[in-house]
């Protein structure tokens, strides 16, 4: 039976061949295409993804990234080395066949983050918010068949890092001053801008999977949404959301379950890092034997702020983790 495992996306350093080399070593059978956010801005994952929209820019400011009115050298760094990275990824995916899972800010999460011109949030201006999608959706149709062309036989995973999502849900994003927050955004609107973003993934013959290590994950609206998948911190779960989970597993997502701390920690036994999820299995009453398949072993988050020595100790430990799940599922 196969062992699932992957990264989440980021990795210390900043050497893209040597990241493409670990993302790919690691993970031979699930590999993935590494953020070096220790690089500056535009290597982070907010200006990584900035830097695939289309006729849309930013720039960076003290109080984080701005919208622009046209490309500047922070766009260009931004696509600069997201070419660097995805060389990197092309030379070490040489004749690979199988799922390659590449990450990009969701809608939400983009949207609380970027600054209009005025320094609040986009996410206060609903016109703003559907012009963001818009750009991003086109941005990735593009990225998207740029990865295709340089890895053929990949089956494309897209990871949407949403860990702003449950705040832009429950109005917990503050403003530019810190005094307030924005008012919540209706739950009808986020699912359908993410369902038609998901919809862009799937029409290049590609799997979305909704990340977020923020606690309070709404797994039923991502399944309604469409996601294929939903990737999470496991120590952050409640039992209050075992029925969540259970229907998300049932209608057939897979749960990318983030076992393996993110920064430097101990490592327990294989067994011991995925224990939590096999009791899961047995309080929601699921068969044992689909452990393996509806489970795919990460790192709880990205791996940015561990030594390269523990992020690369972190990655084989979720392989080790993913084979015992298989091998031992009960």
């Amino acid at each position: 039976m196969t062992a699932n495992a992957t990264g989440v996306g980021s990795l210390p350093g900043g050497d893209a061949r040597e990241a493409a080399k670990t993302a790919t070593g690691s993970f031979e059978q699930f590999p993935y295409l590494p953020e070096l956010p220790a690089r500056g801005p535009g290597a982070d994952m907010i200006g990584r993804t900035l830097g695939l929209l289309v006729e849309m820019y930013a720039h960076v400011e003290p109080s984080g990234w701005r919208i622009s009115d046209r490309p500047g050298r922070d766009t260009r760094r931004s696509r600069s080395w997201l070419g660097e990275d995805l060389d990197a990824l092309e030379e070490f995916t040489q004749g690979y066949r199988g799922r390659l899972k590449v990450q990009a800010v969701g809608p939400w999460t983009l949207a609380a983050a970027l600054e209009l011109h005025g320094g609040e949030a986009v996410l206060q201006d609903p016109g703003a918010c559907r012009d963001l999608a818009a750009s991003l959706a086109e941005g990735l149709r593009e990225h998207l068949a740029d990865v295709r062309r340089r890895v053929p036989g990949a089956e494309i995973v897209l990871q949407f890092d949403e860990p702003s999502l449950t705040a832009v849900l429950l109005g917990r994003v503050r403003s530019a001053s810190g005094y307030r927050t924005y008012r919540a955004i209706d739950r009808q609107v986020v699912e359908g801008t993410l369902r038609d973003l998901f919809d862009v993934t799937e029409s290049v013959g590609g799997e979305v999977v909704v990340h977020s290590c923020a606690p309070e994950v709404p797994f039923a609206l991502l399944r309604r949404a469409g996601a294929s998948g939903v990737s999470f911190d496991f120590s952050l779960l409640t039992e209050r959301e075992d029925d969540a989970i259970g229907e998300t597993v049932e209608d057939g997502l897979k749960l990318f379950a983030g076992v393996v701390p993110g920064t430097d920690a101990p490592l327990s036994d294989p067994g011991g890092s995925v224990m939590g999820v096999r009791k899961l299995w047995r309080r929601l009453g699921l068969a044992p034997g689909t452990l393996a398949e509806s489970v795919v072993v990460t790192p709880s988050c990205g791996l940015a702020g561990a030594s390269p020595a523990y992020a690369r100790a972190a990655q084989a430990h979720c392989v080790r983790a993913a084979r015992s799940l298989a091998d031992n599922p009960e």
